[in-house]
């Protein structure tokens, strides 16, 4: 039985939320599956991908083929990388230890550079929120400015014929 790893779509429509499967390659989109390694939601920003990792390369050791995009959120929780550690330690290439080294400093490095375009992100939000607030602040200025001078206006003409009376009188 062919075993694909591929996403099985969820939420409702125009806001799409995927499961992460390990499925029969026979079975339908969302149809039956075998095993639910995780879930991808793409709606956030940056997209969340929640996975485990472990039953995930337990799948790909048993053979299981990924789709495209199952490969890519694979990759970017580090489940191809474990992968091809474990395959290393198998060939005696590395050591246990060695391959699990290696696997925590890439995630730590994926955490640093998620988290670096998290701030991005919020900084370029606060950024914009700042912008807006000075464009609107100008606008308000410029309609208080321009309603202002018609009684100014007024005003320097009741002073101007107040002072030709006092002139007058003199």
């Amino acid at each position: 039985m062919p075993v694909k790893i591929r996403l099985q779509r969820h939420g409702k429509k125009g806001k799409p939320y995927y499961w992460i499967v390990a499925a029969d390659a026979r079975s339908k989109r969302d149809g039956k599956y075998l095993e639910k390694l995780g879930a991808y939601n793409p709606n956030t920003n940056p997209a969340t991908v929640e996975l485990n990792v472990d039953g995930a390369v337990q799948w790909l050791q048993n053979g299981a083929q990924p789709t495209d995009t199952a490969k890519t959120l694979l990759s970017y929780k580090g489940a191809m990388l474990k992968n091809h550690l474990v395959g290393g330690v198998r060939k005696g290439a590395l050591t246990e230890e060695q391959a699990e080294a290696k696997f925590t400093a890439w995630l730590e490095e994926k955490e640093a550079k998620i988290q670096a375009k998290a701030d991005g992100l919020s900084t370029a939000e606060a950024k914009a929120k700042a912008d807006a607030l000075a464009a609107e602040k100008a606008v308000n200025e410029a309609r208080i400015a321009a309603a202002a001078p018609a009684p100014v206006e007024e005003e320097v003409a009741e002073d101007t014929a107040a002072a030709d009376a006092s002139n007058e009188e003199e």
